[in-house]
């Protein structure tokens, strides 16, 4: 598969699972979106569409948004996301959605060693996790694959 289809492929599969989240998972009354990886802010931008009255935080390594979909200063969280999220533990969050793959096995392995453990602690009970990467966590449940979406792609997880 080409690198382009690959990206449409995981696009497709991150906005399916925002919007299965959206109509048809209950997320907890209060609490906060987090949103992993900013980039350029396009899943930013869907998810205060799409989640609105709740605040959206957005963590990267820098700034480097595009101007319409760029937080305000106090959404966003600059830094290494590893050690900037720990601030974030047991904050109750609704949803985190983390896409920060790089597609390099080994370096999604070094990723793997902390992500899963800091998006559960950022997670209210009940809250919802989507991620480009396997949350392996005792403390999320995976949830069920929608049939739109290949198997190993994108993942959704509901706290316990």
């Amino acid at each position: 598969m080409s690198r382009l289809d690959s990206f449409i492929n995981r696009m497709s599969a991150q906005r399916d699972l925002l919007n299965h989240v959206r109509d048809n998972l209950a997320l907890p009354e209060a609490g906060e979106v987090f949103e992993i990886g900013l980039g350029n802010g396009r899943t930013y931008s869907h998810l205060r569409e799409n989640f609105p009255g709740r605040r959206v935080i957005a963590f990267d390594r820098k700034l480097a948004s595009h101007a319409s979909a760029t937080p305000a200063a106090n959404d966003f969280v600059e830094g290494e996301i590893r050690e900037t999220g720990q601030a974030y533990l047991g904050r109750q969050a609704a949803l985190v959605h983390a896409d920060i793959g790089t597609g390099y096995d080994d370096k999604d392995a070094i990723t793997l060693t902390w992500l899963p453990q800091m998006v559960s602690g950022m997670l209210a009970n009940g809250g919802v996790a989507v991620s480009g990467l396997p949350l392996d966590h005792p403390d999320l449940e995976l949830l069920p694959r929608l049939p739109s979406i290949a198997e190993g792609r994108y993942f959704h997880y509901r706290r316990r």
